[in-house]
């Protein structure tokens, strides 16, 4: 029997894939769980359309991401932090301090793209990786200066 797989089904193939099963395993495994659909003529295409408007929404957004990892990398931010007088830094600048300056310029960014390990604690100019898609990480260029 063949059917058209709606989840990834481990040792048995991905989404979208039609696959051959036997009619016993489809009938009491697959099809009752939601995981798959009998493979008609109807499915199939409808299952293609739904895969060529996936990779198209993918692409557009793989596009606005690349156009946004230049806008990010063409400017540098530059964010103060205010030092005690023996020169140790009261609070860091965190990733949600980033965030909000680059919205403050205009700048669409999440605060879970941050690639940030930890807050930043000291005076200088830092490399941030910003992850804006899966295939593209921008790299933004932060200045550190006192306040």
């Amino acid at each position: 029997m063949d059917v058209i797989l709606l989840k990834e089904v481990e040792k048995l193939g991905a989404e979208g894939v039609v696959v051959h099963v036997k009619p016993g395993f489809a009938r009491n495994y697959l099809l009752p769980r939601g995981l798959a659909v009998a493979a008609t003529p109807q499915q199939v295409r409808a299952v293609e359309e739904a895969r060529r408007q996936r990779l198209q929404k993918s692409q557009r957004a793989q596009t606005d991401a690349e156009a946004l990892k230049r806008t990010i990398e063409g400017r540098p931010l530059s964010l103060s932090l205010e030092l005690g007088a023996d020169g140790k830094a009261f609070g860091a600048v965190t990733a949600h301090d980033i965030v909000k300056a680059l919205t403050r310029d205009g700048l669409a960014v999440e605060k879970h793209d941050l690639e940030l390990a930890q807050p930043i604690k000291a005076l200088g100019i830092f490399d941030v990786p910003i992850r804006l898609h899966p295939q593209v990480t921008a790299t933004l260029k932060l200045h550190i200066v006192k306040a």
